[in-house]
């Protein structure tokens, strides 16, 4: 090869020279740029429509949020509704307090229709809440007695023959209780150890004395059973029994029993019935059925 005569061609002037080192260096520069500087598009946004973007974002997850937020009811007695319960329901202060201060006179609504003429709720709330109502057992049961009842006086007349057997409550099983409407498997139970506690009932009178019998129940319990004999009952010698003896008794109890003794030690024996309503905290109103089980 040649290279004499391919000098020639690299043979440059200093302009030349120079030319070509400016052009070598603009490229240099203009890759360097390409690999730092970021030619993505950018959009500058101002803050406040930043700001109202963000909170419509927040708006759309609080309302997402909520379409998918079901509150669920659950059965409750109407009632017992409180404060908290009534708004919960969309119930209005108003139509809270009605029904606040109808059950201060120890009322109750036993029907979605009662409910509305003492609260004054609307239809619309009615028809929603309505069908969470749940009134006791025997409420239902008088309500369905009440419709056979006038569906039978419609279609015929009550024969002669169809009269209740009166049986003895202290002769009554569990199977014969539960036959009253409004006492459950539950409220036997407890009329039977309250039997079982006295030693037998001496009164239809006691049934108020069990706790939870409604008055309506007494009243069935009155159509169904009498005292017809005074049971055979163990007395409480009143005037020789402990404290401790005493507040054994379904009627006493330990301040009871503590001041019978007390009574005792000043005034002397008990005589009769008639003495123990001298006694603190005795309970006049039933005297003549507790002084049945005890020996003066």
């Amino acid at each position: 090869m040649n290279f004499e005569r391919n000098k020639t061609y690299f043979n440059f002037t200093k302009q030349q020279q120079k030319g070509i080192l400016g052009l070598f260096s603009i490229i240099v520069i203009l890759q360097m740029i390409y690999y730092l500087v970021d030619f993505k598009n950018t959009t500058k946004i101002d803050p406040e429509e930043q700001k109202w973007l963000s909170l419509h974002s927040e708006i759309d997850s609080i309302a997402k949020l909520q379409n998918q937020k079901t509150i669920k009811i659950y059965p409750f007695n109407p009632n017992f509704i409180t404060d908290y319960k009534g708004y919960k329901l969309g119930m209005s202060v108003t139509e809270i307090d009605k029904l606040l201060a109808f059950r201060k006179e120890n009322k109750y609504v036993n029907s979605a229709e009662e409910f509305q003429n003492v609260t004054g709720v609307s239809d619309s709330l009615l028809n929603v809440i309505s069908p969470y109502f749940k009134f006791p057992d025997w409420v239902k049961n008088k309500q369905m007695s009440k419709s056979v009842v006038s569906s039978n006086v419609n279609s015929f007349q009550f024969s002669k023959k169809d009269k209740i057997v009166v049986k003895d409550i202290n002769q009554a099983t569990q199977e014969d209780l539960i036959k009253i409407y409004g006492i459950g498997e539950a409220l036997s139970v407890r009329i039977l150890k309250f039997k079982e506690s006295l030693g037998g009932f001496v009164s239809m009178e006691q049934m108020k004395d069990i706790w939870g019998l409604s008055p309506e129940v007494i009243e069935k319990l009155n159509e169904s059973f009498k005292v017809k004999v005074l049971p055979n009952v163990k007395k409480i010698d009143i005037n020789n029994a402990s404290v401790k003896e005493l507040a054994q008794f379904p009627y006493f109890r330990y301040n009871l029993a503590r001041e019978i003794v007390i009574y005792r030690s000043m005034h002397g024996d008990i005589k009769n019935a008639g003495d123990l309503i001298k006694i603190k905290g005795f309970p006049v109103d039933k005297e003549n059925i507790i002084g049945l089980y005890l020996d003066f």
